[in-house]
């Protein structure tokens, strides 16, 4: 009974006892899912500075092993975000990646979607199928100005994660 209860098909209450939830497998977890908050499965954030070139990006982007850079300004707040597509497009042209800074490809805030630690990874997983992205940063507001401090980040793989260990019995 105990079991049962915990799992939640069961609910116990005094002079009633047990009784039938109502809730089926895919109820409790669904419930379960949407109680997950980014918090649990971020991952550290990868950023460059906007005045660092297009060649440190694509070299820092392929050391770290990610698909997509945070631009901090000097500041330390987020200013844009860089992707694969973005780095392969400034390559394909006639310049040198060396003297163009990041901040000139970028994509810029407000035109960023980020998110936060409380944020439900359920409505975070939407937001990245929905703008086919493939990370966002998780932010945090600065004290005293008016940008966001990156925090960490969550991607694609990050949900996965989270669904192996949905599927192992192993979540928070």
């Amino acid at each position: 009974m105990a079991i049962l209860t915990m799992s939640g098909y069961l609910d116990a209450r005094p002079r009633v006892g047990y009784f039938y939830t109502g809730k089926t497998n895919a109820h409790i977890l669904s419930e379960k899912v949407k109680s997950i908050t980014v918090d649990h499965y971020k991952s550290r954030p990868v950023v460059v500075n906007e005045a660092s070139s297009v060649y440190e990006a694509i070299t820092t982007m392929f050391l770290e092993d990610v698909g997509t850079l945070f631009v901090v300004d000097k500041l330390a707040t987020l200013s844009g975000v860089v992707s694969r597509k973005d780095l392969l497009r400034a390559s394909l042209g006639q310049h040198s990646l060396e003297t163009i800074p990041v901040g000139v490809i970028m994509t810029r805030m407000p035109n960023v979607t980020f998110c936060e630690e409380s944020d439900f990874i359920i409505d975070i997983a939407k937001k990245l199928i929905t703008k086919q992205i493939d990370g966002l940063p998780i932010v945090k507001k600065v004290p005293h100005g008016s940008g966001y401090e990156v925090t960490g980040r969550i991607t694609k793989t990050n949900i996965t994660s989270l669904l192996v260990d949905l599927a192992n019995n192993e979540t928070i």
